[in-house]
């Protein structure tokens, strides 16, 4: 949180409003500042700045104007349009709110590290394309505001363990956008797994799309508004082509190797993060991943210590398979075999998982409590690593063996060279 000296911005700010009351009596104080009847006091709402407010930074936008525990007073992005819409709407949010009708307590920038550098600001949600997650994150951490960032965590295996360590560094309440370990049937299907209702886990199934390629794309003049240098950041040099850097899943960044790693990275995010939550695997990974038989990505396969395999392929989501059943999990979908697995509750001796009020809610109570959220920072780098080896084992079509607590890539220099990423000057990762 941000500090004045040795006390916190708000512990400052709420002990003046309280002599200033004090002083200012007999008059009345209105119910909402002091928090009650619904609402939180303004000296205990969370400050926050957003940057990148695009297809992800909106949606979360529009969620957090409407929680009253977070007041947002910035917003960052390179493309001036969005970021002047999302100004726009925060402020026509927040005086509709208020007895004047009038609000201006929103700036913009387009340079996120102007955003940062304001000590007024608590905490900060991360919403851009993939390869500045890690520049971003770090910097976050360095000025003292607490991340949310969007998955998939990092670029690169090598920028997600920076990532942890800065978080570690300076105490940063972290919390990655895999949100669906903050829903009940992805936490139910993993309790059953951990569990043994299935019996002993054998294989995992992931559906999750194909990973990322190189690209090539027609120079455009660059649109009006956008800053494309800043866009492209420590990505290598490439001319401006509105679909290069399109945020529509159809195509867009998210396919092109310099900036995602595609569909694996993606909703591998999502997916493969829910089974290594259901394999007991956070903070560990396989030992061996071995190439798909079609150059489709279907058919990948990881093979873990235990004996345990995640493959990819047909599945609704994440599909368990274990000797004496099975569990198939997905958004709005949960299934069995048999079904009576999923119908007997949980007693009060089996493992019960985190349970987590919403990600966003989560966060910000950890924000508070200083506690660590249900995806913290070092489980988005154990699951985005399994991500990262996958896409270089396709890319090099053939088999990489990997120690996952040396976490580096065992007699192959080659794929080695993968775990990491040139950045395009000046950009540099810093601690």
């Amino acid at each position: 949180m941000a500090k004045t000296g040795s006390v916190t911005r708000r512990e400052f700010v709420k002990g003046a409003a309280t002599a200033a009351a004090a002083m200012a009596a007999p008059y009345i104080v209105p119910a909402s500042a002091l928090g009650k009847s619904g609402f939180t006091a303004p000296s205990e709402r969370l400050t926050m700045g957003f940057i990148g407010v695009g297809n992800m930074g909106g949606g979360h936008l529009h969620n957090f104007l409407n929680n009253d525990d977070v007041q947002i007073v910035a917003i960052s992005d390179v493309d001036a349009v969005k970021r002047g819409k999302a100004r726009k709407k925060v402020i026509e949010q927040y005086a509709a709110k208020k007895p004047s009708g009038t609000y201006d307590g929103c700036e913009e920038y387009n340079e996120f590290e102007q955003l940062l550098a304001r000590p007024d600001i608590d905490i900060v949600l991360i919403a851009v394309p993939d390869h500045w997650h890690a520049m971003i994150a770090i910097a976050a951490c360095k000025a003292g505001k607490d991340v949310y960032c969007e998955k998939p965590l990092s670029l690169t295996i090598r920028e997600a363990e920076a990532m942890v360590a800065a978080a570690r560094r300076y105490n940063t309440v972290f919390q990655t956008g895999s949100q669906q370990r903050s829903s009940s049937n992805f936490r139910l299907a993993c309790e059953l797994v951990r569990n043994g209702r299935i019996g002993k886990l054998e294989r995992v199934i992931v559906g999750i799309g194909p990973p990322s390629t190189e690209k090539c794309f027609e120079p455009e003049p660059v649109r009006e508004g956008l800053d494309w240098n800043r866009w492209l950041g420590p990505a290598p040099w490439s001319p401006y082509n509105a679909e290069r850097c399109s945020g529509d899943y159809s195509g867009g960044w998210r396919y092109v190797r310099d900036y995602s790693g595609g569909m694996t990275t993606d909703w591998g995010a999502h997916h493969i993060d829910i089974a290594q939550w259901g394999m007991g695997m956070d903070g560990n990974g396989p030992v061996e991943i071995l190439p798909p038989p079609e150059r489709n990505g279907e058919g990948l396969m990881y093979k873990y210590a235990n004996g345990v395999t995640l493959e990819r392929g047909e599945a609704n989501g994440i599909l368990f398979i274990g000797t004496d059943g099975k569990v198939e999990v997905n958004r709005g979908y949960f299934r069995t075999w048999p079904e009576e697995i999923g119908q007997e509750p949980l007693g009060p001796n089996d493992l019960h998982l985190y349970e987590s009020p919403g990600h966003q809610v989560d966060w910000l109570n950890c924000v508070r409590s200083r506690k660590r959220p249900i995806c913290d920072v070092a489980i988005g780098a154990s699951s985005v690593t399994v991500c990262h080896l996958g896409n270089i084992c396709y890319w090099l079509n053939r088999p990489i063996k990997w120690d996952p607590q040396k976490r580096e890539i065992i007699g192959d220099e080659a794929a080695s060279r993968w775990l990491d990423r040139p950045k395009r000057s000046p950009w540099r990762l810093y601690l």
